[in-house]
């Protein structure tokens, strides 16, 4: 009798593994890992989607070695960066990006309040010992990545205490100095790295003497020389740098008090000096800038370099900021300024097609001060190192900050051509020399770095991630800021958690089971391991029909689909 069989009917046990669809497959899924917008922008290499996936599963310690691995420091970047990585972030075309640098200073802050050791061992007694000129954060970060890559490390600095100008130019309502004392005292005792204070290149030792007694010399001296200022070549008799004033502040607490000032300038310096003004009791105090205030619509290129929370805070503290804005002329009363002639100021596109920021005759205004401040960056003061940097205003280095033409010469922060000026390029910098000065001594070559490409905000499926509010850190009221009172407030553990689960993953896989569950032909395996990095969904290619839901279906980007040769 012939059986017959209906649509209900079952074949037996096994009898559909001898079908392998997969030969049917023109197209096949792969994990592609890509590095997410932040992680691709940070000048000191951090991670943070990886470090906050740790916070996400409630592994401060894990989040905090994770970052530390590229940054050791994140307790004053957290503080002073001014997060580029934000600016970059996906989350942004959702909502509002994540507060990473939020994240990051609530980890540095964790592990200094538990003493959280670095993961890191001693060196060897016998190990090369590698010497570095300058305790800023460029040359604390070089120490710190050589010990980890088994060396021995010797720090000087002219200075009496580390930090260079974290300490004599940041001021502490931005940096609290026993936030900054606290984490460089933890780096700088690791066992391993010996701080030398007091000890000037130039003076007390020379470059060749150092090339002959250690195996390798790291230059981060910083940039400590105002550049040179004026309008036309006129300048009054009473100019002072705005860096100059800004330590002078901080190291005898005063700075002259005319009735008004204009401080020309755009970045972090120009912003901290009008402050400083403000609270030395300034009545009227102006920002002279080119560029305009940081705001929604316009690009970070195209805005002051300041921080942008910095530039907020200064115009809630009655700083005015003309924007837009160049000297057309100095008024002066004998050699004394009395006012400045403004003029409009904005980029135009030029016949050879360069933009180029032009003055708009026509647009003249006065402005009324009794001083004037220019806070328009600083150059490295050559002292000691006239051998190798000749007339020149910075080192010209390599990607790995080899110095041109000095072999076993090495440079950083600012007093490198090129450099971001900001403290977290300078961490970059260390981290980065210190890897090719291991590669140098083991005579190995560095494989150039491979440009990836970010993940972009339209690889993700935005039907999994719901709208949720940045979280906002809290800030003194305007009346109660001081001199030494820090103004931003760090977020407790509950919201950093919360704001962490905000994160989209970007090019990383969250372990959210979609392509295992969604597969229609269960051609997606699951190990018994438990990984957050895709590892443990292993495609199955002899069933797998190329139909590309899992990939559709990925949150982050993590799984592309490929033509199948």
């Amino acid at each position: 009798m012939t059986q017959i069989l209906t649509r209900a009917a079952y074949a037996k046990a096994g009898t559909a593994l001898n079908f392998k669809t997969g030969t049917w497959r023109v197209q096949k899924p792969l994990h592609m890992h890509s590095p997410a917008p932040c992680h691709h922008v940070c000048p000191a290499g951090e991670d943070a989607q990886a470090y906050i996936a740790q916070v996400q599963a409630g592994n401060m310690k894990a989040a905090w070695e994770t970052l530390v691995s590229a940054n050791p420091m994140p307790a004053i970047t957290g503080r002073v960066c001014p997060h580029p990585c934000e600016s970059a972030c996906n989350r942004q075309h959702l909502d509002q990006p994540i507060a990473i640098h939020a994240i990051e200073r609530f980890l540095g802050d964790e592990a200094i309040d538990k003493n959280w050791a670095y993961p890191v061992s001693a060196p060897a007694a016998d190990a090369p010992e590698i010497v570095i000129i300058g305790a800023g954060p460029g040359g604390v970060s070089a120490a710190y990545h050589l010990l980890r890559h088994g060396y021995r490390v010797t720090i000087l600095d002219e200075n009496s205490e580390s930090g260079g100008t974290l300490r004599t130019a940041l001021p502490p309502y931005r940096l609290p100095r026993a936030t900054l004392d606290a984490e460089l005292s933890r780096i700088l005792t690791l066992e391993g790295i010996t701080f030398k204070p007091r000890s000037k290149l130039g003076r007390d030792v020379s470059l060749k003497e150092l090339q002959h007694q250690y195996a390798a010399v790291f230059l981060a001296p910083g940039a400590q020389r105002p550049q040179e200022w004026s309008v036309d070549g006129v300048t009054p008799s009473d100019l002072h740098a705005g860096l100059d004033l800004i330590k002078e502040w901080i190291s005898i607490g005063s700075v002259p008090t005319p009735n008004s000032v204009a401080i020309v300038g755009a970045g972090n310096t120009a912003v901290d000096m009008a402050r400083v003004m403000k609270r030395a009791g300034v009545p009227a105090v102006h920002i002279i800038s080119h560029k305009p205030i940081p705001k929604p619509g316009i690009p970070p290129e195209e805005a002051m370099p300041a921080i942008p929370r910095e530039v907020e805070e200064a115009l809630e503290e009655g700083v005015h900021i003309h924007e837009y804005r160049g000297i057309r002329r100095l008024i002066l009363r004998g050699s004394k300024v009395v006012g400045l002639e403004l003029i409009h100021m904005k980029k135009l596109m030029q016949p050879g097609g360069r933009l180029k920021r032009v003055a708009f005759a026509g647009t003249e205004t006065l402005l009324n001060v009794d001083q004037v401040i220019p806070a328009v960056g600083q150059v490295l003061n050559p002292f000691g190192m006239e051998s190798i940097i000749g007339n020149d205003w910075a080192f010209t280095v390599d990607h790995w900050g080899q110095v041109n033409g000095h072999e076993g010469v090495f440079a950083g922060g600012d007093a490198r051509k090129g450099t971001g000026g900001t403290v977290t390029a300078a961490v970059g910098d260390g981290r980065r020399a210190a890897q090719a000065i291991d590669a140098w001594l083991k005579q190995q070559t560095l494989a150039a770095e491979e440009e990836q490409t970010p993940t972009s905000f339209e690889q993700l499926n935005l039907h999994y991630y719901a709208t949720a509010p940045r979280v906002q850190e809290p800030s003194l009221p305007v009346a109660e800021r001081t001199d030494d009172a820090e103004i931003t407030r760090s977020l407790s553990a509950p919201l950093i958690s919360h704001e962490s689960q905000r994160c989209f993953s970007c090019g990383n896989c969250l372990a959210c089971d979609n392509c295992w569950t969604l597969c229609p032909d269960s051609a997606v395996l699951k190990t018994k391991d438990l990984a957050t990095d895709g590892s443990h969904y292993v495609f199955d290619y002899d069933y797998c029909k190329g139909c590309g839901l899992c990939a559709y279906e990925c949150p982050c980007g993590y799984i592309e689909m490929k033509e199948d040769l």
